[in-house]
């Protein structure tokens, strides 16, 4: 874990290489003012030699004022180091997400990937900055005034040794029980990061419901859970402080009598007594700091599994090695195709799917609720792959495809909706960063966008909100199509994408989809018979099993589960025809 961590100090190695050189020098110079201000004391004072006393409290201030800049220097090279490290980290977890398959995707909640790349990052940043200053400089300092105080007394230093062995047993013991609690905390943010965007995502449908009491009792549960749970966990840590102080307290009160006892029979001087009060007070600092450096270590840990969790998931859906960069023209074909999300040969979604569909077709499926409709049109541009049988495009394997490639041929609108911050022209060239001012317009024109947006005082520059909650259903669902034809695709996948248009605006957008995008294949997925009613081909699916195939004739002859939907959609005389009603 540590090796797959540091590689992602990348640039910031020079910081962290010059942060524990600067933490060095500055433990240096902290050791040597207690050693002069001995001197100044037995020499100096006791001698009533003033000129000595200057000269060596000049020196003092000099190394006194050096300590100084060292410290500062430290934490300025460390701040570089960790917060570089931090961004590195999020970055590197951020462009692995963005590689991932929908089956990777499902694995994670977004609130737990927020918190990732958040609180999680936030941990390690900070336990970072920590290791490259107080480990560096703790046990340098324990050390060196240990060695001090041994050289000043050391019988009288055996004390510091058997505080550092009660503290360090102490420690080992509270890291030991408090590691698995900070890994439950951290769920538990989880939780309550998924209370906290499940509300805002659905705030207008919280305040219809007037549920704003319910969803802030939920909040609260959640909140509530990670307070008490790092209330229990904090209980140990907290344990540290006291002990520490005990200890602290305990060597003073020890040197103190031990110390004087000395003193009066001449084996110590009253310097040496002083500067070993300043190195047992550095000794015990050095023993708070490392239980502090632990105690961080001991969160970050937990933080740092969870990261590399998510940068060790590899995509299920790779490039081969040789893929094909181009696709040549729309036609697909499904040739015994199961699917399982389980990835589970007992619980198919799909079961042996066979389609033929020709370049330039207008294929229209339709089916009840979770009939693997947009299960089906997911498999075409690899957002998921079979679990059995292959999909071609342009009589090749999707897996053989580039991904890129293959996805670049495929305008794609899914059935949620998701408009981006920004314009509605960077919306509509969301798909295509190369399309011009003239591409835009006319797939807006084309996806029936152009007159509310023109409407707008700011036209094609006017502003949409995340999620695009400034603008209605109905133009949300025609910004989307315009996006997916502004990448001029061989292939366009309609997931339920007119369900927000009313019945003119649908009849008027697939009349001019017909006409002004003639050579690309046409998916649409709908609930509304009068939706693709004029398709090529109808595939109706029913718990992920093709009932029937054909056109609105054909199928309302051979196909009941079709002829059932189209009936209670339509009248008699729009299914059979005026006479035939009569």
């Amino acid at each position: 874990m540590i090796r797959k961590l540091s590689s992602y100090i990348g640039e910031f190695k020079k910081n962290s290489i010059i942060t524990p050189i600067f933490m060095v020098l500055e433990c240096i110079c902290e050791v040597i003012i207690p050693l002069l201000m001995a001197m100044i004391i037995d020499n100096g004072l006791n001698n009533s030699d003033m000129g000595y006393v200057a000269k060596i409290g000049i020196l003092m201030f000099v190394v006194a004022m050096l300590s100084l800049l060292c410290g500062a220097l430290g934490a300025k090279f460390a701040a570089n180091a960790s917060a570089g490290y931090a961004r590195n980290l999020r970055r590197a977890m951020f462009e692995n997400i963005q590689d991932f398959s929908f089956e990777n995707i499902d694995k994670y909640s977004t609130a737990g990937l927020v918190t990732r790349l958040t609180t999680d990052i936030t941990n390690v940043q900070n336990a970072y900055q920590m290791i490259l200053r107080m480990l560096v400089r703790a046990p340098i300092m324990l050390i060196s005034a240990m060695l001090m105080s041994v050289l000043i007394n050391p019988s009288l230093s055996l004390v510091f040794f058997g505080a550092v062995i009660f503290l360090g047993l102490i420690l080992a013991l509270i890291i030991k029980v408090a590691f698995p609690r900070f890994t439950a905390v951290f769920k538990k943010y989880d939780a309550l990061n998924a209370s906290v965007q499940e509300n805002l995502t659905g705030i207008r449908t919280v305040k219809s419901a007037v549920r704003e009491e319910f969803e802030i009792n939920k909040f609260k549960k959640a909140s509530g859970d990670v307070k008490n749970s790092f209330i229990f966990a904090e209980k140990l840590i907290v344990l540290n402080a006291p002990v520490m102080q005990i200890t602290m307290y305990t060597c003073i009160l020890l040197l103190s009598w031990l110390g004087a006892k000395m003193i009066v029979s001449n084996t110590m001087t009253t310097g040496q007594l002083m500067s070993f009060f300043t190195y047992s007070t550095q000794i015990l600092m050095g023993l708070m700091m490392l239980s502090m450096v632990f105690v961080m270590i001991t969160m970050a840990k937990s933080s740092a599994e969870r990261i590399l969790e998510v940068l060790d998931e590899e995509s299920t859906i790779k490039n081969p090695k040789n893929p094909i960069k181009e696709v040549k023209d729309g036609s697909i074909s499904f040739e015994n195709v199961d699917f399982s999300y389980a990835n589970d040969k007992n619980k198919l979604n799909l079961e042996n799917v066979n389609l033929e569909i020709k370049s330039g077709e207008t294929i229209g499926i339709i089916g009840g609720t979770g009939s693997a409709k947009s299960t089906l049109v997911q498999l075409i541009p690899r957002l998921y792959d079979t679990t059995h049988g292959e999909v071609t495009i342009d009589g090749i394997n999707v897996k053989d495809i580039e991904i890129k490639s293959l996805r670049q041929a495929i305008g794609y609108v899914p059935q949620k909706r998701i408009l981006f911050s920004g314009t509605i022209a960077s919306n509509i060239s969301y798909g295509n960063d190369d399309a011009t001012q003239a591409e835009i317009e006319k797939a807006a024109e084309i996806a029936q966008a152009k007159e509310f947006i023109e409407s707008k005082e700011d036209k094609y520059n006017s502003p949409i909100s995340q999620g695009g909650t400034n603008v209605s259903g109905g133009q949300n669902q025609r910004l989307q199509i315009a996006r997916a034809l502004a990448k001029h695709p061989k292939i366009l996948l309609f997931d339920d994408s007119f369900s927000a248009l009313d019945m003119k605006t649908d009849k008027i957008l697939r009349e001019t989809l017909a006409k002004e995008v003639k050579d690309s294949t046409f998916i649409i997925v709908a609930q509304r018979v009068g939706t693709i009613i004029d398709a090529d081909q109808i595939i109706v699916l029913d718990e992920g099993i093709i009932k029937g195939i054909g056109t609105h004739e054909e199928l309302l002859k051979n196909c009941d589960t079709y002829r059932e939907i189209a009936e209670s959609q339509l009248s008699k005389e729009e299914l059979y025809g005026k006479e035939v009603a009569e």
